[in-house]
Formats: structure tokens, sequence, C-alpha cells
């Protein structure tokens, strides 16, 4: 046994003994596959051992590795707590959280945790979508953000660890003189014939893009060209007045000078948004945000689903399996 072991080693083979697939390993750590089986050869050598099976079907911890991997994960959250309390001088450094816009779930969770935290420091990021800002999470240049878990791919969702915090109502951004801009709500097929704007052409709002895409299908609602990506309010603003868009959104949404949001109905369309942080990461804010977006979820419903209500499949599963442990922190949270 070699007195140090590179942490990089035992952050590769952990990442492969949780995945038992070097592809997806690899998607996850952001590193090229053979850089990832170097790391993993290079540290059953150091130990003389071999710590996985591996066929051209299936990857499989040894027994030597399944012995190490408790070990591994408690030396590498050591290591992350060590970066996370040298990075702040020896407290605990600025959170770095990614809330999209400054309206919506994201910018009311940070407020509310800002103001039960004032001793811990926040530092807002605005990122157009989750797929963007779950690259920058898993490369370490961002903590936290809120989106929908179910469009990012399963090897970048595999690094993150996630808790559903709302479903938020799909609206409709309108020009003020639109034939439906006088509804209170739009019927989705009202929308048939229509083209509406979704983010398509943004690589880092792809899961937004393709919540669109599953509602619009069947309905004869049509998506706008892909654009590229439109970074900021007063760009928006502009760019969409002159491409004279409607907008798919939600009901918590920018003022646009001139148009409309308008509630989606016919059924009530839901857009999941879940905190979402790189696992392993140990922060005193995580904390915060996450007991926040409890409360919140409790004292505003936001959980629930109204009736006749829009959700693809994978989305209702995957915020679904996560309630329970929402359930449980709210309980735990009222008993102490």
């Amino acid at each position: 046994m070699p007195h140090d072991l590179d942490p990089r080693l035992l952050r590769s083979f952990a990442a492969v003994a949780e995945e038992l697939h070097f592809t997806r390993a690899a998607a996850r750590l952001f590193v090229a596959q053979q850089a990832l089986s170097r790391d993993v050869r290079r540290l059953e050598r150091e130990l003389g051992a071999d710590l996985f099976v591996r066929t051209t079907r299936a990857v499989a911890l040894t027994a030597d590795g399944a012995r190490l991997l408790p070990y591994a994960r408690k030396v590498l959250a050591a290591y992350d707590e060590l970066r996370t309390a040298w990075a702040g001088g020896g407290s605990a450094r600025p959170l770095l959280v990614d809330i999209s816009a400054p309206v919506g779930t994201g910018a009311r969770v940070l407020a509310e945790a800002r103001e039960q935290a004032p001793g811990v420091e926040f530092v807002a990021r605005f990122i157009s979508g989750l797929t963007g800002a779950a690259a920058e999470i898993l490369a370490g240049r961002l903590d936290v953000s809120f989106g929908r878990v179910a469009g990012l791919d399963p090897a970048v969702l595999a690094g993150l660890g996630h808790q559903p915090v709302r479903y938020e109502r799909m609206a409709v951004l309108l020009d003020e003189g639109h034939r439906l801009a006088g509804l209170a709500e739009v019927p989705l097929a009202a929308l048939a014939g229509e083209t509406l704007y979704a983010a398509a052409g943004n690589p880092a709002t792809a899961e937004w893009t393709d919540l669109a895409e599953r509602l619009f299908a069947g309905r004869g609602i049509e998506m706008a060209a892909p654009f590229p990506e439109i970074a900021g309010e007063e760009e928006f603003v502009r760019v969409v007045r002159k491409q004279g868009w409607s907008v798919l959104a939600s009901t918590e949404f920018m003022d646009v000078p001139g148009m409309v949001v308008r509630p989606l109905t016919g059924p009530v369309p839901l857009a999941p948004v879940s905190l979402v942080w790189r696992k392993g990461l140990s922060h005193p804010g995580v904390d915060v945000l996450r007991r926040v977006a409890d409360e919140a979820s409790g004292a505003h419903g936001w959980l629930e689903k109204p009736s006749a209500s829009w959700l693809p499949e994978p989305d209702m599963s995957l915020m679904v399996a996560d309630a329970p442990h929402v359930a449980r922190r709210r309980r735990t949270s009222r008993d102490t």
C-alpha cells in the first residue's frame, strides 16, 4: 500500500464504481475515457490489486474494489470539505447560485435564504438554462442551480444531487394586441397554428426546449426556428419584440413592455423545478437553500399539482422518487 494516493485517482475509481460504466463515468467527470481508464489502471498498480472485472459487456467491482469504495468516498468527502473551507480562508467561501433570472422560483428561494442566513454569502449567477448550469456545476465553476432535471443527460444527472421544489405553471407571453391576449387563460387548443419561441438553438437550455417539444407534439403548435443564445433581459426584450415572437414561459416572468403573460390551460402544463447541486459538496449555504426550498414548497403548495394538469412521465418519475426525502426532512424539521 503506497503512503499517498492521488485524490484524482480515487475520484476516477469512485465514479466508475458508482456508474459501473467507463463512458458514463468519464462524462460525469468531464474527462476523456482514455484518461479515466489510465487513472484506474494506475490506481490498481499502486494498490497491487484489481478493482474491476471488465468484459466487453459489463463492468463489475472485485472484492478489493468493493472494500476500497467506502474508504475512497470518505477520503473524497474530506478533500471536498477541505477545499470548501480553504477557499473561504477558514470560513465558508461564497456559494455560487444560478437562478437563471431575477424572477421565478430560484430567485424567491435565494432571497429567503439570504434573509434567513445573513452570515452566508450567496452570489447569484444568471445562466439561461439548467443544461448549461449543470456543466458548470460538474466543472466546479458553479455550486447550485434550479431547473428541470429530467431533461439532463443521465451521465450528467448522476453527478448531481437534486431536490423537488415546485411545479411551475406554464404560460405564454403574447403581444398585447394578439388575438388571445384578452383571455384570462389561454387554452392549448387555441394555440394550434401558432409559432412559439422556446429557446431552440441555445444548448444551455436544451431541457426547456425538450419540454416544449413534448408539449407542442400533436397540438399543432410550432417551435420558432433555432436562434443564438440571448444574453440578458434587455437583449431578450429587444430580440423578442423585433422578431415578433410569442414565447413559451412560466406564470412568474419578467415584464416585457407591450406584452402580457397568460397562463395555459386545457390541460394545465407544468414545468418541474428542482434544486440542483454537485454531489459531495459540503457548504452551509446548500443546507440553507435546501431547508428554505422545503419550507417554501410546503407553505405555498408548490408541489401540489392542479387537477387536469400535464407533465411528462420522466419528470413525474423523478419528482415523485425524490418526494419522500423532502417529506422526511419536513417532518424532521417540525420535530426539532
